[in-house]
């Protein structure tokens, strides 16, 4: 009889599946494929399941760090699993690894790298993090900093490492050493995985350079060749799944490290460069402050901008350089009065309304045209800014936690972490 972690051929009338067995759910026996995929196989269809290799039981074995003392320090803070885990067979998940020890265990290429302090803040997927998550890390950063450390890495998930990485560098002022947001876009058990080589480009580069600030690092290409460093405040996740998911936008990657020669290439020269004797000042999220960020479509009602009643602020993105459907052009088109006047009544009544655009790339231009020219006059910020939509969600969240309104409208178009192009032309073909 088969049992979990087993390898196993299973048969049914249509094909063939190999791969190793793991725990079965309601009537449906589960392969773990050598792609890293797990498959589901109703029971009724298969005729056979032979046993190929029995699971081999692994030995616990503690391995005794000896670290070399002469290395930079790196702080590893974790909020996932992704990066450091191995699939537990009795129960069909993954156990996710975090003290220095394992990681070194992991990927010993590291121990020739930097000494490593590794320690979990939280264990939870990134689509559940909330401004109150951003201000722990903010937290823990500055406990390392205090500590001495030559830089920090931020293992986390990929679905929202743009959100975080903006958030920290808004709230990371005078930030003295690298942070280093690195995840993986496959399993640390996938014959696939960017998990290692992400984690490993990331210590090289703050070992090596004199770089300060918030960075992510992931795969620059599909291929293991190169690791991008990309702006906290100017890179997206652009790809559900590809390992070069991120890109920067409206900019260029600060650097590229080489996977094979660790050869780091800069490719700008704007960047803060370390100095411990700079002093980290957190400027933390109101977590109790109500941001929005809607998206413009077709066929819109003006009930879903009045959804955010009572908020504090709103980013809106706009199609276009920055447009939203508030022209009653003919009997089919009177919602769209109404949705104008709703944004009116939004801005009447306290919420900070800014612009951004669905494009991705480009600017913000609400002067081209007369319906962008009449959001304007109605007080919606953002013109001539090339915020991608989440930095900018981030940006008015953050300004609304630390300043009055007031400041929020003079501030939100001024560039402070380098979010918005310097030399951008609003003409830009």
């Amino acid at each position: 009889m088969a049992n979990s972690g087993d390898l196993v051929k299973i048969e049914t009338k249509e094909e063939t599946f190999e791969g190793v067995l793991m725990p079965e759910e309601k009537g449906v026996v589960v392969v773990k494929l050598r792609s890293g995929y797990n498959i589901g196989i109703d029971k009724s269809k298969i005729k056979k399941i032979s046993i190929t290799e029995k699971r081999k039981e692994l030995k616990s074995t503690t391995l005794q760090l000896d670290q070399n003392k002469s290395l930079p320090k790196i702080s590893i803070l974790h909020t996932c699993g992704t990066i450091a885990s191995k699939v537990d067979y009795e129960t069909g998940g993954v156990i996710s690894r975090f003290t220095p020890e394992e990681i070194i265990s992991m990927f010993p290429e590291l121990k020739n790298i930097a000494q490593l302090s590794s320690r979990l803040v939280r264990n939870m997927w990134s689509d559940d993090m909330r401004f109150a998550h951003y201000n722990i890390l903010a937290k823990e950063i500055e406990k390392e900093v205090k500590s001495g450390a030559d830089g920090i890495i931020i293992t986390h998930g990929t679905d929202t490492l743009h959100y975080t990485g903006a958030a920290l560098s808004f709230a990371l002022e005078n930030l003295p050493i690298p942070v280093i947001l690195v995840g993986a876009q496959r399993s640390s058990d996938r014959a696939s995985s960017d998990a290692g080589m992400n984690l490993i480009c990331a210590s090289e580069f703050i070992a090596k350079t004199d770089f300060a600030g918030v960075v992510l690092c992931m795969h620059d290409k599909t291929s293991d060749s190169k690791c991008a460093i990309l702006p906290g405040v100017k890179c997206r996740k652009m790809h559900s799944s590809r390992r070069d998911a991120f890109k920067a936008i409206n900019t260029t990657s600060i650097a590229t490290v080489d996977s094979d020669s660790r050869k780091i290439d800069f490719l700008r020269t704007d960047y803060n460069k370390k100095d411990k004797n700079r002093k980290l000042q957190l400027k933390l999220f109101d977590e109790k402050r109500k941001v929005g960020l809607l998206k413009i479509h077709t066929n819109m009602y003006s009930s879903e901008f009045k959804s955010y009643e009572g908020f504090d602020g709103l980013v809106i993105e706009g199609t276009g350089m920055g447009h939203a459907p508030i022209n009653e052009i003919d009997e089919l088109t009177k919602e769209h009065s109404k949705i104008f006047d709703s944004i009116k009544n939004l801005i009447k009544k306290g919420t900070v309304v800014a612009m951004s655009t669905q494009t991705i790339y480009g600017s913000v231009d609400m002067n081209v045209y007369s319906s962008g020219r009449k959001l304007i006059e109605l007080g919606v910020l953002g013109n001539y800014t090339d915020m991608h939509p989440e930095t900018a969600f981030i940006k008015l969240a953050w300004l609304l936690s630390n300043f009055e309104n007031e400041q929020v409208k003079e501030l939100y178009a001024k560039n402070l972490r380098g979010e918005i192009s310097e030399n951008l032309s609003v003409s830009e073909e």
